[in-house]
């Protein structure tokens, strides 16, 4: 889940409806990158220290943007998590099992589909500490999840390590009381915010560095990666659908919603979702649909804002779909169990930056230096996110206001009237 990130609007010479967003120069730059690298391979080649610079840049994001979400998250969420009880436990359990059925399918899409197989990435560099990770032994990788040193993590950008270091440090900080608590939230909240803005402007710089990655790219390969770019499309609204049906759908009959009525009910958040890839612009009009739908607004105050920070499933499915197309595209083979743990690393590193543009580039790039994948892969995929990020906002506003419904229903008190009226959205 992302949010759009537009240029500042300045008192122009010309009507400011004719100034392009980062998304329109981003697939404006993805083509001429692509034509530039087709009709001039060679020379392409030298724009390679553009994109690394922008990579480099959005590599450094990942740790103070996963640590401060999280911490902020969890603490500024404890006091609340204590007075729903018995709501906020079941919505949790809830959250994580949706999730992890979502990087399940995901992973079996991408391990079917093979998007990835053909497009050659430059291999992982070998003397990278990360790139160790995957020749570990499973109780060797189990036993690293646990920090040794905060520091040596964040050098590292070994992002699971720092998810661990930061849930305890959270649990921890919920359990201290007065003006050092006070503190310590206001600086991670600050922190956040402050790499929310560091993220805006990294993203700034990104048709330039999707451009040179493009051009790069198309002028080794050829025009034949869009063509793979096209499948890795393919492969995500795929198992999006999938999920929908497997899951959404049973989870709603289980408990007993009325489908029709409500996809009714959701239509208009659902295309705020699709049509702004945001679900914040998606927010408002969500929490007066499943009102209007008949779910307690107690409930829907709490499952609709927590949902933002623990229950991403779209944009948790594009993550594994996406740490897999790059590990194919570099001819990296991955077994089960370096899966399993790919897995695993995902489901804690999505939390809690919902508010972040482009936050699933960010959570991508800390997952690739983890395991010791290229960063090039980012940058591809960023050459078509916009698309990507459609599906992905879509299915994570339709399945909170889905988790919702199911809430109230679980707690005896989802009251959806005969007619849903419901404003267009």
């Amino acid at each position: 889940m992302t949010t759009t990130t537009h240029t500042p609007t300045i008192p122009p010479a010309r009507p400011a409806g004719k100034r392009l967003s980062l998304t329109q120069w981003i697939l404006l730059a993805t083509v001429l990158g692509s034509l530039l690298g087709w009709l001039f391979p060679e020379a392409s080649q030298q724009l390679v220290v553009v994109s690394k610079i922008f990579l480099r840049l959005v590599k450094c994001i990942a740790v103070p943007i996963i640590f401060s979400t999280l911490v902020a998250g969890i603490a500024a969420h404890s006091d609340d998590l204590k007075s729903v009880g018995r709501l906020a436990l079941r919505s949790l359990i809830y959250f994580e099992v949706v999730t992890t059925l979502a990087l399940v399918i995901g992973l079996l899409a991408v391990n079917l589909l093979k998007p990835g197989v053909g497009v050659k990435l430059p291999p992982p560099d070998p003397s990278s500490p990360a790139n160790n990770l995957v020749k570990l032994t499973t109780r060797e990788r189990l036993e690293n999840i646990a920090p040794e040193s905060f520091f040596k993590s964040a050098a590292e950008n070994d992002v699971l390590q720092v998810v661990v270091f930061a849930a305890i440090f959270a649990v921890a900080l919920t359990q201290v009381q007065g003006e050092p608590k006070k503190a310590m939230l206001g600086f991670c909240e600050g922190l956040s915010q402050v790499m929310f803005k560091f993220t805006d402007l990294v993203m700034k710089l990104a048709p330039w560095g999707i451009g040179a990655a493009m051009a790069v790219t198309v002028g080794h390969l050829g025009l034949d990666v869009l063509k793979h770019l096209i499948k890795l499309i393919l492969t995500l609204y795929s198992a999006l659908t999938v999920f929908g049906l497997v899951v959404l759908l049973p989870a709603a009959l289980i408990a007993r919603v009325p489908v029709g009525r409500f996809l009714k009910a959701i239509k208009g958040p659902a295309l705020i979702a699709f049509s702004t890839t945001s679900s914040e612009a998606a927010l408002p009009s969500a929490l007066e649909a499943m009102v209007k739908f008949g779910v307690p607004k107690r409930i829907v105050s709490f499952v609709l804002p927590a949902g933002y920070s623990f229950n991403l499933d779209g944009s948790t499915l594009h993550l594994a779909v996406a740490l897999v197309f790059v590990a194919q595209a570099a001819g990296v083979s991955l077994t089960t169990g370096q899966q399993v743990m790919m897995m695993l690393t995902l489901m804690l590193t999505s939390k809690g930056v919902a508010a972040v543009p482009r936050a699933t580039s960010v959570i991508l790039s800390g997952a690739l230096v983890s395991f010791g994948l290229p960063l090039e892969g980012v940058a591809l995929i960023l050459a078509v996110d916009a698309i990507l990020d459609m599906a992905r906002t879509t299915i994570n506003v339709i399945g909170n206001c889905l988790a919702s419904a199911i809430m109230a229903s679980w707690e005896g008190e989802l009251r959806v009237p005969a007619e849903v009226e419901v404003r267009p959205g």
